[in-house]
């Protein structure tokens, strides 16, 4: 309980990366090979070493799986090229298939599991490892090229001019990636702030924090739906044909829908109650169940009781203090969705009740937001059995799921597709959308979220 822990994080930045990865480097590990090739492939190793670790900050976007990447991972590179080297013929020259391979698929590639990021681990070493990087004209990115160098110290001199700050197209990344960086970079520092701020009222001018969030309460309150009443519900699925797979989706949903409002409604009553007094909710109510050997069984009933209380007094200090800080509260989250702040969330709330509402008393939407949805996938899967059962002769193993970019937006949809369904609510990260010829394009620059058309999902026999 008293160790101290340490990690060795990898600097920021290519220039950090080098110089830490060219500290562990001796002179006579750039001496071991006479050969031309061995120090622009060393150099272009501790680029890739560098480069690979140094997207690990731009989550997602670098790498869909965050992969613990090491120098164990170089010194093995840097170990097999000497080996090839040492033993490929001079005639044939480099194996470039062999390096490829043994870098994108085996030393680096061994730790990467997921397909796309295979892929792009292969891309770097085929761009990266082939004849031309011998040429003068080569470079990584403009500005970054190998150095030709003979000692450590010539290749220190080097790394110290390259840019301290280095633009996202190094990695391969649009310029866009480092503004998601540095929000999210941003976001978690203010998060950290937020969480060490006092949780007490203070006694100075203004309203306390239980007045602003009786206040809030008791605006969510008044704007929460109405409960789904279980017999009107049933009666209007008997109608719609409650055996169809597409409202047998629905009628999930809305259960699902229910819990969350009735979560909601009754922790900010309760919270209420809380900040006039009815309840208490402090730290000292806490408390432990006794022994059962220690006491009667009245006792002990009565003990569990107040142990069940005190679970509800501390999410209801909990809820107090995420609404205060605009935030979710743990209790919410656990029976709804994510979301990054308290009224995006609560506007969400709204508008799933309202396309579920609006489907179960009025017909069903000419168009879908899927993304309203707690469970998407069911909601394909409904429509594919609902295709499937359409046409005679069609097993579901065989249909698949096809679906095609329109050029309209939701308000322009007035009918529903004679197949399938049309949805909306779709974003693109990391690629634009060309409206006109309906295909991906590179980002706009400062525009990091693009939402796609309208689309029509429809399902295909493939036999």
């Amino acid at each position: 309980q008293i160790a101290i822990k340490f990690t060795n994080e990898p600097p920021q930045g290519i220039r950090a990366g080098l110089k830490r990865t060219f500290s562990a480097i001796n002179q006579d590990l750039l001496d071991v090979s006479n050969m031309p090739m061995w120090k622009p492939l060393l150099y272009t190793v501790a680029f890739l070493h560098s480069t690979v670790q140094e997207r690990r900050k731009f989550g997602p976007l670098g790498w869909n799986i965050p992969y613990e990447f090491n120098s164990a991972d170089f010194t093995a590179s840097v170990q097999f090229i000497q080996n090839h080297l040492d033993e490929c013929d001079i005639k044939k020259g480099i194996s470039w298939n062999t390096v490829r391979y043994m870098i994108g698929e085996v030393q680096y590639g061994g730790r990467v599991t997921d397909d796309f990021d295979k892929r792009l681990l292969n891309c770097f070493a085929r761009v990266w490892f082939n004849e031309k990087m011998f040429d003068s004209t080569f470079c990584f990115y403009t500005g970054y090229k190998i150095p030709v160098c003979k000692t450590l110290e010539q290749y220190f001199e080097y790394i110290q001019l390259l840019p301290a700050i280095d633009s996202p197209k190094v990695f391969g990344l649009h310029p866009n990636a480092d503004i998601t960086y540095q929000s999210n970079t941003a976001a978690d520092v203010l998060d950290t702030i937020t969480n060490i701020q006092p949780k007490e009222s203070g006694a100075g001018p203004g309203e306390t924090r239980e007045a602003i969030v009786y206040r809030l309460a008791e605006d969510m309150i008044e704007k929460l739906p109405p409960d789904y009443i279980p017999h009107k519900v049933k009666d209007r699925l008997i109608k719609m044909g409650h055996l169809n797979s597409m409202n047998i989706f629905l009628r999930q949903e809305i259960d699902r829908m229910q819990k969350v409002i009735t979560v909601v409604r009754s922790s900010l009553n309760d919270l209420k109650l809380a900040i006039e007094g009815t309840i208490v909710m402090s730290e000292a109510s806490k408390g432990y169940l006794p022994p059962m050997e220690c006491c009667t069984l009245s006792y002990y009933i009565n003990s569990f009781s107040s142990c069940i209380v005190i679970s509800l007094l501390q999410n209801l200090r909990d809820v107090l203090d995420n609404l205060y800080d605009a935030r979710i509260p743990q209790v919410w989250k656990r029976v709804s969705w994510d979301s990054s702040t308290l009224g995006f969330w609560f506007t969400e709330l709204l508008e799933r009740n309202s396309q579920f509402s609006t489907w179960i008393y009025e017909g069903r939407p000419n168009v879908f937001w899927m993304t309203g949805f707690f469970n998407p996938q069911g909601f394909l899967t409904a429509m594919r059995q609902e295709t499937t059962r359409a046409h005679k002769g069609w097993a579901l193993d065989t249909v698949t799921i096809h679906n095609e970019v329109l050029k309209q937006s939701k308000d322009e949809i007035k009918a529903p597709p004679s197949e399938g369904v049309y949805i909306h609510g779709l974003y693109l990260e990391g690629a634009g959308w060309d409206r006109l010829h309906s295909k991906l394009i590179e980002s706009t620059p400062k525009i990091l979220f693009v939402q796609l058309p309208v689309v029509h999902i429809f399902a295909v026999n493939t036999t």
